[in-house]
């Protein structure tokens, strides 16, 4: 008996033995795997299934194939920062529900797949810091509810829609300095989307403008409202949209803004010396909410143009009606008076010729 036992429990040692690759190290207390800095070119095999916390920071990784995971899919914390990684699979990370905290940092990652992001839908930590991402896809806040640390700085951004935030209602940390933002037209929902935020106790480091000149060196948040003043004039109903962003959001069609003219120097500066802000780009998505509303208005306003031009039509008909019976009545009263004072008239002459007889 005590011959069986020994052989199951080398068995069972053997195989925890075995489940820890020989290039990491392993906490099987702790469900912990450390790989830091073992010059690994993939991510490494042979996995315990129950592993919770997976560090493969500081190696050579070039890229995630599909699937990369799926032999840990517990895996709550994963930190792959100071790799060589480019490429990522859209099913890179799939089947990793439980993931809370994910660290993409100091890559060379140019853009994220929107599918990359569907899997991992319980992420509360998420950096992206120094890469080279140009642009966030347009369902990204949808897959983060439960986002309340986000890094996105040092990055290649060069402008962020609020519809890439708005849905992160949970979100407590910001970080976006060290982009070169163009705070231009299409920063304004961006704008009120920081105040919005910090307000009600979010905390962000900075927007530093690179772009156009006159902003330059400058924090988007801090920039006067008067500085969008053709903004404002040309893109009032996109303003308006944006300081009511809450009541609008998964809300979007195409749309277009034409920029205008610029000066022929190029400057930031008009001829008169006035600053010129450039006018807004293209924009990805518009609001239809603001379509909509428009439209309505346009229709309850001729709905009730149409009722008060009915009313006075109705008033002016009525007044006509009015008019022509009373003028219609005024002459059969002064017919009747005329026709009543000759037939009096005709009496007293009756009565004065039967009177002179008897004189």
């Amino acid at each position: 008996m005590a011959g069986v036992v020994f052989v199951l429990s080398s068995l069972l040692l053997l195989q925890t033995v075995s489940s820890c690759p020989k290039e990491c190290s392993c906490d099987t207390h702790a469900k912990v795997v450390d790989c830091r800095g073992r010059g690994l070119y993939d991510i490494p095999r042979k996995l315990h299934q129950d592993t919770l916390e997976l560090y493969l920071q500081n190696n050579r990784l070039r890229g995630l194939g599909s699937m990369s995971f799926r032999e840990t899919p517990q895996l709550q914390i994963l930190d792959l920062a100071n790799n060589s990684i480019t490429t990522l699979s859209p099913s890179a990370l799939l089947g990793l529900r439980s993931l809370k905290v994910l660290s993409l940092a100091n890559n060379s990652i140019r853009e994220v797949d929107r599918r990359l992001l569907v899997s991992i839908r319980n992420l509360t930590i998420l950096d992206l810091s120094f890469n080279t991402i140009g642009g966030l896809p347009a369902a990204f806040a949808d897959s983060f509810h439960f986002l309340t640390h986000l890094s996105l700085h040092y990055n290649r951004l060069t402008k962020l829609d609020r519809i890439h935030l708005e849905a992160l209602d949970n979100l407590k940390i910001l970080q976006l300095k060290g982009n070169p933002w163009r705070c231009d037209c299409h920063l304004i929902g961006l704008k009120l989307w920081l105040e919005t935020f910090v307000f009600k106790g979010g905390v962000v480091d900075s927007v530093t403008c690179v772009q156009p000149h006159l902003m330059l060196e400058r924090d988007l948040r801090h920039i006067p409202y008067e500085l969008f003043h053709s903004c404002m004039i040309t893109s009032y109903s996109y303003l308006f949209a944006n300081i009511h962003y809450m009541d609008n959001k998964h809300r979007m069609i195409s749309g277009q803004l034409h920029p205008s003219p610029r000066s022929p120097s190029g400057s930031d500066f008009s001829p008169q010396g006035e600053a010129i802000l450039p006018e807004c780009e293209p924009k990805q998505r518009a609001r239809p909410v603001n379509y909509r509303r428009a439209i309505a208005t346009v229709v309850i306003t001729g709905v009730v143009c149409g009722i008060v031009c009915l009313m006075m039509l109705a008033a002016a008909v009525y007044g006509c009606a009015y008019a022509a019976i009373n003028a219609k009545y005024q002459r059969e009263l002064k017919k009747k008076a005329k026709e009543a004072g000759s037939g009096e008239e005709q009496k007293n002459i009756e009565r004065d010729e039967d009177k002179e007889p008897l004189e």
